[in-house]
């Protein structure tokens, strides 16, 4: 991008929001398009016992801030719970995955660096609500450089209590 991006505010309940791939409600807090590419950061809910498959990312690093709830995280094959107030950091080409451990939804704030992810959250919106095929997290992540590397924390590492 060539133009210098300009700072901004986004005030409570002025953030675009689209229906997340894990169960919830995903709002944009900001995308490459308005940061010159250095990131993109949103505001996800993601409903209890869900989280996506483990994945990688080629070309962004990705950081969670635990704002409510509890999730518990496979980062490079090793398990670590963390709850509000915790703070989640993986670089890029490191397998990782996700799930929300609490009664209730959970909020994270999802930081990408750089930008480019924004582009997988809108397309797996755009498949509509309803059962959504599997694949698709595969198959749309493939296009901005994700790649699916194993079954979600669920199916794989199974909660024992």
């Amino acid at each position: 991008m060539s133009e210098r991006p300009i700072p901004f505010v986004v005030r409570p309940g002025d953030a675009a929001t689209i229906q997340g791939p894990a169960g919830g409600p995903l709002s944009f807090m900001v995308r490459g398009a308005e940061s010159g590419g250095s990131l993109a950061a949103l505001v996800n809910v993601i409903a209890p016992l869900d989280g996506p498959p483990a994945h990688v990312h080629a070309n962004e690093d990705e950081s969670w801030y635990i704002i409510e709830g509890e999730l518990r995280f496979k980062l490079d094959g090793v398990i670590s719970h963390a709850p509000a107030g915790a703070f989640v950091f993986v670089p890029r080409g490191v397998a990782h995955c996700f799930q929300n451990v609490a009664d209730g939804p959970a909020r994270i704030l999802v930081v990408f660096t750089p930008s480019g992810m924004e582009h997988f959250f809108d397309r797996f919106a755009a498949l509509g609500t309803g059962p959504v095929d599997p694949s698709a997290f595969a198959t749309l992540g493939r296009e901005v450089g994700m790649t699916v590397v194993g079954p979600p924390l669920a199916i794989s590492d199974p909660l024992s209590w």
